[in-house]
């Protein structure tokens, strides 16, 4: 039951060639799946989406420019962040502009790595533009180039066969035993991340190997307590983006989301003394873009411990916060003197078992018209909705997909019904549950 990072692809390129359009192609296609939580994060530049079965994560650099010297050392730097952190680069360049100095040296810096890079010449909307347009970007020395109108969809397709087999590549075997728990520690600087794992470390007195992790500023810590075994992943703090004069911030959320796509169970720690913030939620919003089962701690507890009202008070601030994720468990910890350390494997074990549980399709049909019958689904233009079979999709977290006559006319409400109905049903309280919905296949949509 381990989890693999999915593969990370970046979206570069100078203001204004279309990198935001082709992530919203992307997040909005109809074969692709992504998470609709609501509640998350109002950010919309990182993405998990599932393509043809195979998982990856997308982000967008629109929007980090701000008023820095685009032509200069900030465009530059971004390219260098990207090499570093990304698996894959979508290069986008503007097909009816031309080559730019600009797009010159950034591919300087992108033939230097050893990055799998996609020169994306958008714009280009029909094959007749192609050979008008294409001409200058071969100076390039790119193997290949790819044409592409991210408004209109021309060369899309081309370009996601190109993708797909990428994403069938194997993980990197990283000769962990078997069935090891991977575990993210994230959150904001400060919140006490690494204390927490010297003190995980310190109480059960079984470290295996500390080593640098596959992130920068992250650190790998190999555990085993009891019959188990578990990574623990260190993280840098996430910082409010008014609290650091990086403007490259989005970009440096990286780290983290790396960090995420590698763990089964993302912990998230809030500091008892601040109370939960505003980016203690875009945190955990993260971590459900990512698909991750989630146990959030609250840290410092101690620092309460004579403070009953407080405790009370904070205790429901956290839930009233948390109404989005209801599922996640909370657990109240203290790194300084060692105690709720001991809940946190057995807590960590149930998240992981449902996290990973399949389930047998004609229990889930079953399940489904259990659901419809209690609850009949509205008309939508004239017609009634009707549900015709269900199956599980994935584990890590469980998706399921619902086979219906109208995909669009289902709202949200009845979605949220339906899904609680799979919780409750499937005995998954404690992680995320994700349905999505597709038309019945040899039929068409009705306009």
């Amino acid at each position: 039951m381990s989890s693999t990072a999915s593969t990370l692809i970046a979206l570069i390129g100078r203001p204004n060639v279309g990198k935001s359009t082709l992530f919203n192609r992307l997040t909005r296609r109809r074969d692709a799946l992504v998470d609709p939580t609501p509640g998350v994060t109002r950010d919309r530049h990182y993405a998990q989406i599932e393509w043809e079965g195979h998982a990856f994560s997308l982000v967008d650099t629109a929007g980090i420019e701000d008023d820095d010297d685009l032509m200069g050392a900030h465009i530059r730097e971004q390219a260098m962040l990207a090499v570093e952190e990304a698996d894959i680069i979508f290069f986008l360049m503007d097909g009816r502009e031309g080559l730019t100095p600009a797009d010159t040296e950034i591919a300087g810096i992108l033939r230097r790595s050893q990055k799998t890079v996609f020169y994306i010449i958008n714009k280009i909307d029909n094959a007749e533009l192609e050979d008008t347009l294409l001409g200058p970007f071969w100076e390039l020395g790119a193997e290949q180039l790819w044409p592409l109108s991210a408004d209109h969809g021309h060369g899309f397709d081309g370009l996601m066969t190109g993708l797909s087999p990428l994403l069938n590549r194997e993980a990197e075997h990283d000769e962990l035993p078997e069935n090891t728990l991977r575990v993210a520690f994230v959150g904001r600087p400060n919140v006490g991340k690494s204390s927490l794992i010297n003190a995980i470390v310190g109480e059960t007195r079984m470290l295996v190997s500390e080593e640098a992790g596959t992130t920068r500023d992250a650190v790998d810590t190999r555990l085993s307590y009891g019959q188990y075994s578990y990574l623990l992943i260190d993280t840098a703090g996430i910082r409010r983006k008014g609290k650091t004069k990086d403007k490259l911030e989005k970009f440096s959320i990286l780290k983290t989301l790396r960090a995420l796509g590698r763990c089964d169970v993302a912990l998230v720690l809030l500091d008892a003394a601040e109370g939960i913030t505003e980016q203690d939620i875009r945190v955990i919003g993260y971590t459900q873009e990512q698909g991750r089962a989630l146990i959030v701690l609250i840290n410092k507890w101690d620092l309460l411990e004579n403070d009953r009202k407080r405790q009370l008070q904070l205790l429901e601030e956290v839930r009233i916060a948390l109404k989005f994720i209801p599922f996640a468990p909370v657990l109240k910890v203290s790194a300084h003197k060692g105690t709720g350390i001991k809940r946190l494997f057995p807590e960590m074990g149930k998240v992981q078992r449902q996290f990973h549980q399949r389930f047998s399709t004609a229990g889930l049909n079953r399940l489904l018209a259990e659901a419809v019958e209690r609850h009949e689904p509205p008309f939508h233009k004239g017609r009634r909705l009707k549900f015709y079979y269900t199956s599980q999709l994935a584990t890590a977290p469980p998706r399921f997909v619902v086979v219906t006559n109208d995909p669009k006319g289902i709202h949200f409400s009845y979605q949220r019904y339906l899904t609680n109905c799979f919780r409750e049903g499937l005995g998954l309280d404690r992680v995320p549950v994700q349905l999505f919905f597709r038309e019945r296949s040899g039929r068409k949509s009705r306009k």
